[in-house]
């Protein structure tokens, strides 16, 4: 629970249990902390296993789960991803989210766009180890380099998912480039980098480009700090994965598939009025 992306993971996880109580079942939200790690997502599905759920849904963001995942399935504990997963396959019930390259990709072609083909690119990414944070970042700036080779790329940097980390980098990169038009910020707290652009009186001048439908976030996509923000929901995809898990415990209903795609709404300031 390190930034306010996970409100509606919560959220999500709440209606799903409100709607599952008809059918005689429980869903449990797990919180695993501040600090997101493989470590933390191993000890959390290791405490599940202890607690002898029926099934899990999680998000094993970073390589290294994939064992613990396949350990649980062999166990007949069914492992659902949503969000993110590490690159190495696992024996995962299904997994449900963005492609991350793409949508990385789908960001550049903005960023391309927004800045007519020049000038200066900060990046701030969310855990350097995170597989799908990396894909993030590398779909767009594979895509400038390749279409745009008039963007500077200055990064990248990593916040932790922390918004106070990423306001603080957008200050010392301001500092060392004053020329910077836009950062890209990958994952968790790009409303801190927003906060940074406005409290540095940058508005109109320099715009910030993250993802999530969260208030924090579309505050400064409303006042024009960010602009653009590419939506994944989260409150669908852990409602959703709790009640296609629950259909597989108790009736043997496989997921309409293996990898079931969350297609990204990119979010200007003109959606948020």
């Amino acid at each position: 629970q390190n930034n306010p992306f996970w409100t509606p993971v919560t959220d999500g996880a709440k209606a799903a249990n409100d709607y599952l109580k008809g059918f005689n079942a429980t869903v449990d939200f797990v919180d695993l902390g501040n600090e997101l790690s493989a470590e933390a997502v191993v000890a959390g599905i290791e405490g599940a296993l202890a607690k002898q759920y029926n099934g899990i849904v999680v998000v094993p963001i970073f390589d290294g789960t994939a064992r613990i995942i396949n350990e649980a399935t062999e166990a007949g504990v069914p492992v659902f991803n949503i969000v993110a997963e590490g690159a190495a396959p696992s024996e995962r019930l299904a997994f449900i989210g963005q492609d991350a390259t793409s949508a990385g990709e789908q960001i550049g072609k903005f960023i391309q766009e927004k800045m007519n083909g020049k000038g200066k690119l900060g990046v701030i990414t969310g855990y350097f180890g995170a597989t799908q944070h990396t894909q993030r970042m590398n779909g767009a700036v594979d895509y400038l380099k390749a279409n745009a080779p008039d963007i500077q790329i200055v990064g990248p940097f990593e916040n932790k998912d922390k918004a106070e980390e990423a306001y603080s980098l957008v200050q010392d990169m301001m500092t060392s480039n004053p020329d910077l038009s836009m950062v890209y910020v990958t994952a968790g707290g790009p409303f801190g980098a927003a906060k940074a652009v406005k409290d540095l009186g940058l508005t109109g001048k320099v715009g910030v480009v993250g993802f999530d439908h969260t208030p924090d976030n579309m505050q400064y996509l409303k006042t024009g700090e960010m602009v653009g923000l590419l939506d994944q929901a989260p409150y669908q995809q852990a409602l959703d994965a709790s009640v296609l898990l629950y259909n597989y415990l108790a009736a043997g209903t496989e997921p309409p598939a293996k990898v079931i795609p969350v297609v990204g709404n990119l979010l200007t300031p003109a959606d948020a009025k």
